[in-house]
């Protein structure tokens, strides 16, 4: 929950929801809300966690991350 006043409680979704509109909410135009929604999860769950890289990750993906903390 966030704190009255402090607009970094909600920074991290921010930027997330910024990145997916930018890589894919404007570039598309969707017939229907259930395409729209397999969409998003398919950016989310293929693109987002297991192909893209992430500067803040070292530039390695979330998936990469953490199977290679879970094998240490």
């Amino acid at each position: 929950m966030s704190r009255k006043a402090d607009c970094w409680d909600n920074a991290v979704a921010e930027s997330f929801f910024g990145t997916l509109k930018q890589e894919l909410v404007y570039h598309c135009k969707f017939k229907t809300r259930d395409e729209a929604k397999l969409a998003i999860f398919d950016y989310i769950e293929v693109f987002y966690n297991r192909i893209r890289l992430h500067s803040t990750l070292d530039y390695q993906t979330p998936d990469s991350v953490e199977r290679a903390v879970l094998a240490a």
